[in-house]
């Protein structure tokens, strides 16, 4: 069941409710019972999938620089 983080506009707290996707757009009360939250945006990282490989997701570019040496920095 996937989680979902709220911050209360009243008191500031940050909390995660446990909930069906199809609940995803409920409005939330957080812990403190204030009715004016706020769900934020979550990112998550999904791996794998890749064709022939160990799954391991792969290391930064070769080179230097700012944006790995493709401007010659």
């Amino acid at each position: 069941m996937p989680r979902y983080e709220y911050r209360c506009r009243a008191c500031g707290d940050t909390f995660e409710v446990q909930r069906p996707m199809r609940e995803a757009n409920v409005k939330a009360s957080c812990p403190a019972g204030h009715d004016d939250t706020v769900k934020l945006l979550s990112t998550i990282a999904v791996g794998g999938g890749s064709s022939g490989g160990s799954g391991a997701m792969p290391g930064p570019p070769a080179g230097g620089g700012c944006c790995g040496g493709a401007c010659g920095c």
